[in-house]
């Protein structure tokens, strides 16, 4: 019995002492694996602007804010996407699309957040652990994350949102208090931003590429031994476009939220099908390389989800649009005046009587025929959405004016010193008794010359901001005013503001006097530096 009791106490004492030990393992292993990641594995090209947010097992990624004008819930931006290319025509026919930002940036400008670069294997991975965390990655888990299916892709994005909103919500953006989420960026949104965004002028957004001084082999993994060689490369390496965004092109394929549709010149057709990834692969050949670059994937492939190895993916960091009660309310009075019939700008208030809106509304209430009153209803609608498009190409027009003025004011700035600086020495030289000078009198026919062109510019500036002043209502062009700056930003012309800001000054200044003061325009030209 003796022995008995002894072997007892010997292994009580031995489990307690084994339990503690896996315990104090468990912590340690569990120390190691949440080890806070080296920089370079989320971040290898640090850039102002970055946007970090933390993954689960001490990881991280990297995201850029895509920023789009936008002042009010209904603001939308037009871009065109696709190609205009026939051999591609059915599936990337270009279109007029509208991109919004889910997130305020003053009272300008929305955004989202896109991954800077396309998910890691080192990133999938931290997040897709159940618990355990993998040892802390080298290096080479900063290839991209590929072989995956569509619904791989959405749930890698739901579990990083879950655990963004239970370990780290005070990181993530807010809408009116409402905290973002992960998921798949829609098609527009992918190819706003491979296109370069708001950082490229129209034209440029509509190139085949945003631009590539350095080369295409310096900022896209495609086919070849010049550049990936057959294999998919770590993830930014090379440089990145406009926006910050690294391999948005080529390397390997990314998978979006919405499944594919054809292309019917300008609307995609209505029969849905598998899944899309943009922006081409490490063995897709140079020549395909293209921002409209769409292709169809399956969803699965025999019995089991297709996952290519080349199929990849990238997230944004998006919020719901209706945030609260409140935002519902806003959405539903800001959608009551949508294509409204209001007075012509510049023009008295129309009666109600006049507004063709009313009374098809008043027609169709008194309608007794059930048939009679859809019909109304629905002319109603057609009306309104043709009324809301014309207010759309009105704001454009608006805009474009502006842009207009604002460089034809610079213009008329540079025009206005050099007439300065050319009259200043020609009076001089007459002033030295050189008037018959030979140079003296080249001196005056450039003079004249340049006398010309200024006053031709600025008959031209003055004919401009007059019909900008007719056609455009002061608040129609304050708002555009404020988008146009913001596009100008973007594009990196912000000190573009002063001449944008003049011209606005004598555009609501003519409203108000109806004086046209070129002279004065143009001192007020030359004043700025």
């Amino acid at each position: 019995m003796p022995h008995a009791s002894i072997r007892r106490k010997a292994c009580a004492t031995f489990d307690r002492f084994g339990l503690a030990m896996v315990a104090l393992l468990t912590l340690t292993s569990a120390a190691v694996a949440a080890e806070t990641w080296d920089d370079k594995l989320f971040n290898p090209k640090p850039a102002d602007g970055d946007v970090v947010l933390p993954l689960p097992c001490g990881g991280a990624m990297t995201f850029r804010k895509l920023s789009v004008p936008g002042d009010s819930l209904y603001s939308d931006y037009p871009v065109t996407i696709g190609t205009q290319d026939e051999a591609h025509g059915f599936a990337e026919g270009a279109r007029t699309a509208y991109v919004a930002g889910s997130f305020s940036d003053g009272k300008t400008q929305r955004y989202l957040l896109m991954a800077k670069y396309e998910v890691s294997e080192a990133q999938y991975e931290a997040v897709m652990a159940d618990g355990a965390c993998p040892a802390k990655p080298g290096m080479a888990k900063r290839l991209p994350k590929a072989a995956l299916s569509w619904i791989d892709a959405v749930n890698f994005s739901d579990r990083y949102s879950q655990w963004l909103r239970k370990n780290a919500a005070a990181k993530l953006p807010k809408e009116e208090g409402e905290i973002g989420y992960v998921r798949l960026p829609t098609e527009v949104e992918w190819e706003f931003a491979a296109r370069g965004g708001i950082k490229m002028s129209p034209a440029e957004f509509n190139e085949r590429l945003f631009p590539m001084p350095e080369g295409m082999a310096r900022y896209v993994w495609y086919a070849g031994t010049q550049s990936a060689n057959g294999k998919p490369q770590l993830t930014g390496l090379l440089q990145p476009n406009p926006l910050g965004l690294h391999d948005i092109l080529g390397n390997v394929d990314e998978i979006v939220l919405e499944p594919f549709r054809l292309s019917r010149l300008d609307r995609l057709h209505g029969q849905v099908g598998a899944f899309v990834v943009r922006g081409g692969n490490y063995l897709t050949g140079e020549q395909d390389i293209r921002a409209a670059y769409r292709q169809e994937v399956p969803f699965y492939d025999g019995d089991a989800p297709r996952r290519a190895k080349t199929t990849g993916l990238r997230v944004v960091v998006a919020a719901p649009v209706l945030t609260s009660a409140e935002r519902l309310r806003s959405a539903q009075a800001a959608w009551s005046k949508l294509g409204a019939v209001s007075a012509a700008d510049n023009k008295p208030a129309a009666k109600a009587a006049d507004d063709p809106l009313e009374e098809l509304a008043l027609l169709a209430k008194s309608a007794a025929d059930p048939s009679t009153k859809t019909r109304l209803l629905n002319l109603q609608t057609t009306l309104r959405a043709d009324i809301a498009a014309r207010d759309e190409q009105r704001d454009r027009a608006a805009k474009a004016s502006l842009r207009l003025g604002a460089f034809l004011g610079r213009k008329l700035a540079d025009d206005s010193r050099a007439v300065d600086t050319l009259a200043k020495l020609y009076k001089s030289r007459v002033d030295s008794g050189s008037a018959d000078d030979p140079r003296t009198k080249s001196f005056k026919e450039q003079l004249d010359r340049e006398q010309a062109v200024m006053d031709g510019n600025l008959r031209y500036y003055a004919d401009s901001l007059i019909r900008t002043a007719e056609d455009y209502g002061t608040e129609v062009l304050k708002r555009q005013k404020e988008i146009l700056l913001v596009e100008l930003q973007g594009m990196g012309l912000g000190e573009l503001k002063p001449y944008v800001d003049r011209n606005f000054a004598h555009v609501t200044g003519y409203q108000k006097d109806k004086r046209v003061a070129r002279n004065q325009w143009l001192a007020d030209w030359n004043k700025i530096q």
